[in-house]
C-alpha cells in the first residue's frame, strides 16, 4: 500500500512526512535548532501536543519553555509530576487532599491534608522521588474517556472537586492524563513524558511547601524563592473567605449558582470590599500626616474604580480627597521613550514628567494654589484648562498610577506624607484542587470585556497587545508591591460567572486565522467551567461595574458659591451613564463623554 505524503514547512522550508507522523518525530529532525527543548507545536497557528499525528499539509511552529504557551505547559506537567510523587512516597492513603493555591514569584504555593506529615524529611523524599520519574523519563499517557464515565471515576478515586465541576461541562468526553498508575484530569496540555521538567525545588512555606520553577525569561535558570509575605497573606485572607462561604472551586460556584442563586454571595463579597476599604480610609485617618494616598496595580485591577470608593470612605471618615490621575502628567508624545521594539512605551517612568508632578505636588503641600494639567490623547499633548486647587488641613490627594508605588516617582515628597496602596485582582477560586486559576487570565478577561465595551477595543486587540502589558507590569509594578502600606485584593469569587455573558461572544469573533485565535480558543475553553449569571444584581459600586459600563465619562469636582460655580478641583474618572453624586460642599457633574 502506497504511502501518502504530507508537506510540513517549518521555517520556511518544507519536507514530506508520511501521514500520521507523530509532531515528536518531525521534531527529532530538528533537534539543536532551537534555543531550548520543543515542547509544543503550533499547526497552522493551533497548539498541538507532540504526541499528535500529523494528517494534512501544514505550517509547523516549535513552541519551548521561553514562550508563554511553553511555560504554563512545564508547570502543568511539573504539577502532574509532584503529585504522583508525593502519593508514591506518602502513600495514597495517607493523603487525603494536595491543593494547589497561587503562584509566588516563581513558585507555586501547596497545602496538603491527610495523616502524613508535612515536614522538611517528606518534602526532601518527594523532591528525591520527582527527580527519579524526571529522569527516567516516563511515559504520560492521555485517553479520552466520556464525561459520565470521567465523573465515575473521579468519584471512585474520591476527587470530589473534579467530579462536582465536570457535572456541569457541556462537552461529551474529557482527557484523562495517566503516569504509571496515578491518573488525573489538567486544565491545558501535557508532555509526552517526564523528562521535559528538568529544573524545580521544593521548600516548606508558612502552612504548606512551594514548587520552585524556573521564570519564562531563562528557563533553564532556577533563581532562589523569595517570599513575597504581604501578597501571600492577602491571598491567603482571599481564599479563606472563599472558604467561609463554601466556594473554593469553580464547582462549589456553579453548584451555589444553580442550587441558590448568587445573590447573597454578592453581597457578602461586595460587603467584605466595603469594609475592608472602610477599614484602610480610617488607616489613612488616623495617621494624621498623610496628604498623597499612592495607588498602583496592574491592567485591570480595579485601580480607578477603588481609588473612587476609598474616596467616598475618605469623605466620610472627615477628609476631603481630590483625585490626580498621573497620567495627566505624561510628556508630550513626541518625547516618549521607545522600547526594545522601537515602540512607544508609555508604562516606563521616563514617560511622566516627574520633575513637573513633583514640583506641583511640593506646590501643594506648601498651600498653594497649582494649575493642575490634563494630557490630551488626541493631540499627545499636555493641556492647562483653568483646574486649579489649593489643599487645605482637611485636603488629601488620591493619586492613581502605575507608578505609584515606586519612589521615584515622588522622590521629592516627604516619606510620612505618603500612604502606598497596592490594588490587583488576585483569584481566590481553583478549577479544582490541582488546577489553578492563574491572576493573568482573570485580569486578561477583565480587559477584554473593559476595552470592549468602554473603548471600542476588540478583543483580538485587547490580546495583541497583553504581551506588552504584561511586560510593563513585570518592569514597573511587581518589583514594588511589597512596598505597599496597604494591599487590597479586588478579585470577586463570582465575577468571572459573570463577565463570561460578555467575554464569550467578544473572543468568538476572533477569526480562526488569527495570530489571536490561540489565546481565545484557551479562554474560550477557560470560561466554559463557569455556569453564567447575569449582572443585574451587582451593586452600582462594584468594582466590577466599571468593567460593564456603556460609556465612560468624564466628572469635574466643582465647587458651588453664592453665586458663581468655579472649577477648581482635579479630573475624577468615573463609570456610568450620566450620575451625579454628592461630597460634602461640592458635587460631580458630567463634563463630556469619551
Amino acid at each position: 500500500m502506497e504511502l501518502t505524503m504530507i508537506k510540513v514547512t517549518i521555517n520556511g522550508e518544507t519536507k514530506e512526512y508520511p501521514k500520521m507522523t507523530s509532531y515528536s518525530e518531525i521534531v527529532k529532525d530538528y533537534e539543536g535548532t532551537t534555543e531550548y527543548p520543543v515542547i509544543l507545536v503550533t499547526e497552522n497557528g493551533k497548539l498541538r501536543e507532540l504526541h499528535k499525528k500529523v494528517r494534512h499539509d501544514c505550517t509547523v511552529g516549535f513552541i519551548t519553555a521561553k514562550d508563554s504557551a511553553g511555560r504554563k505547559h512545564i508547570g502543568v506537567v511539573s504539577v502532574f509530576i509532584l503529585l504522583k510523587a508525593i502519593f508514591d512516597v506518602a502513600g495514597k492513603e495517607n493523603v487525603d487532599h494536595v491543593v494547589i493555591h497561587y503562584s509566588i514569584g516563581n513558585a507555586l504555593y501547596f497545602t496538603m491534608k491527610g495523616s502524613a506529615i508535612l515536614n522538611q524529611e517528606l518534602i526532601d523524599k518527594v523532591k528525591v522521588r520527582m527527580r527519579e520519574l524526571v529522569d527516567w523519563k516516563i511515559p504520560i499517557c492521555k485517553r479520552s474517556v466520556s464525561t459520565d464515565d470521567a465523573i465515575s471515576m473521579f468519584h471512585r478515586h474520591h476527587m470530589y472537586d473534579k467530579e462536582k465541576l465536570f457535572r456541569y461541562r457541556r462537552v461529551s468526553r474529557v482527557n484523562i492524563y495517566s503516569l504509571e498508575n496515578f491518573e488525573d484530569y489538567f486544565y491545558g496540555f501535557m508532555a509526552p513524558d517526564t523528562g521535559y521538567v528538568q529544573y524545580f525545588d521544593l521548600q516548606l512555606y508558612d502552612e504548606g511547601f512551594v514548587l520552585i520553577l524556573p521564570r519564562q525569561k531563562n528557563p533553564d535558570i532556577l533563581e532562589p524563592f523569595e517570599p513575597q509575605d504581604k501578597i501571600f497573606h492577602v491571598q491567603k485572607e482571599s481564599e479563606e473567605w472563599g472558604d467561609k462561604l463554601e466556594v473554593a472551586t469553580v464547582g462549589d460556584l456553579n453548584d451555589r449558582i444553580t442550587r441558590e442563586g448568587v445573590q447573597s454571595l454578592v453581597l457578602i463579597q461586595e460587603a467584605l470590599h466595603e469594609a475592608k476599604i472602610s477599614s484602610i480610609a480610617e488607616e489613612i485617618r488616623r495617621r494624621g500626616n498623610v496628604k498623597f494616598v499612592m495607588i498602583a496595580g496592574p491592567s485591570s485591577s480595579g485601580k480607578t474604580s477603588f481609588s473612587h470608593r476609598l474616596s467616598i470612605q475618605l469623605s466620610a471618615h472627615g477628609l476631603r480627597p481630590h483625585p490626580i490621575a498621573v497620567d495627566n502628567y505624561f510628556v508630550d508624545r513626541k518625547h516618549t521613550p521607545l522600547d526594545e521594539f522601537g515602540e512607544k512605551n508609555y508604562e516606563c517612568l521616563e514617560a511622566i514628567d516627574i520633575k513637573q508632578f513633583n514640583q506641583d505636588m511640593l506646590d501643594l503641600l506648601a498651600g498653594k494654589e497649582v494649575d493642575l494639567p490634563t494630557f490630551n490623547f488626541k493631540t499627545g499633548s499636555r493641556e492647562y484648562k483653568g483646574d486649579k486647587l489649593q489643599l487645605g488641613k482637611e485636603d488629601i490627594l488620591v493619586i492613581e498610577g502605575i507608578h505609584g508605588l515606586n519612589d521615584k516617582l515622588s522622590y521629592a515628597l516627604p516619606k510620612e506624607s505618603k500612604f502606598k496602596i497596592y490594588i490587583s485582582a488576585l483569584t481566590q477560586l481553583n478549577i479544582d484542587e490541582h488546577n489553578r486559576i492563574p491572576t493573568t487570565d482573570g485580569r486578561l478577561i477583565r480587559r477584554i470585556v473593559r476595552d470592549a465595551r468602554t473603548r471600542g477595543t476588540s478583543a483580538k486587540e485587547t490580546i495583541a497587545r497583553w504581551p506588552s502589558v504584561r511586560r510593563g507590569e513585570e518592569q514597573n509594578i511587581f518589583p514594588f508591591q511589597e512596598e505597599a502600606d496597604v494591599m487590597f485584593n479586588s478579585a470577586l469569587v463570582y465575577e468571572l460567572a459573570c463577565l463570561k455573558v460578555y467575554a464569550e461572544p467578544l473572543l468568538f469573533g476572533i477569526d480562526k486565522n488569527e495570530p489571536e485565535y490561540q489565546e481565545a480558543k484557551r479562554l474560550l475553553k477557560f470560561l466554559d467551567y463557569f455556569v453564567p449569571v447575569p449582572c443585574e444584581g451587582v451593586p452600582f459600586n462594584s468594582l466590577l461595574r466599571s468593567l460593564l459600563a456603556v460609556v465612560v465619562l468624564t466628572y469635574r469636582r466643582v465647587y458651588e458659591k453664592e453665586s458663581t460655580t468655579d472649577k477648581t478641583g482635579s479630573q475624577l474618572w468615573l463609570c456610568g451613564k450620566g450620575r451625579t453624586g454628592d461630597s460634602g460642599r461640592s458635587s460631580w457633574k458630567s463634563a463630556e463623554v469619551l
